[in-house]
């Protein structure tokens, strides 16, 4: 396997289309690791601060409904 190096020079030398074909391949990859890290972050309970300051708001009045929202 190439080095990160390697691979940054072989990237530099695609066409536009080619960048965008493997931009195309690796999205998927950024994707599982993006959902990996989310579920991993909700377990250690890392969304605790935001769902409180979420649910305040809302008992508060300063939300609006969402279909307000959509209309908008």
């Amino acid at each position: 396997m190439s080095t990160v190096a390697e691979i940054k020079a072989a990237i530099d030398q695609l066409s536009l289309p080619e960048r965008c074909e493997l931009e195309a391949l690796l999205h998927p990859f950024e994707d599982d690791a993006w959902d990996v890290q989310m579920k991993r972050d909700a377990a250690a309970g890392k969304f605790e601060a935001l769902n409180d300051e979420a649910e305040a708001g809302h008992t508060a009045g300063m939300t609006n409904p969402l279909a307000e929202i959509l209309r908008e």
